[in-house]
């Protein structure tokens, strides 16, 4: 992640006032198993992860940008 990403991301984080979502809230949001969060964490994939004290975390706005990223071009 680039210093420019880490501002971005550290600036939008800062204005978004929703709850963090826990691992498992991010795994219903996403539709996928809660392994598949681990898994992605343990990877370094997936949106980025932040741990507060031994649990996993996420921020909306982290989530939303890493879901945009996964958009597939289906024109190429």
């Amino acid at each position: 992640m680039g210093r420019s990403t880490a501002r971005t991301s550290r600036t939008t984080a800062s204005t978004d006032n929703r709850p963090l979502l826990s691992a498992q809230e991010l795994a219903e949001f996403l539709q996928v198993p809660i392994s598949t969060v681990y898994v992605w964490n343990h990877r370094r994939q997936g949106p980025p992860v932040h741990k507060v004290g031994r649990h996993l975390r996420y921020r909306w706005a982290e989530v939303e940008a890493w879901l945009e990223d996964q958009a597939v071009d289906r024109a190429a």
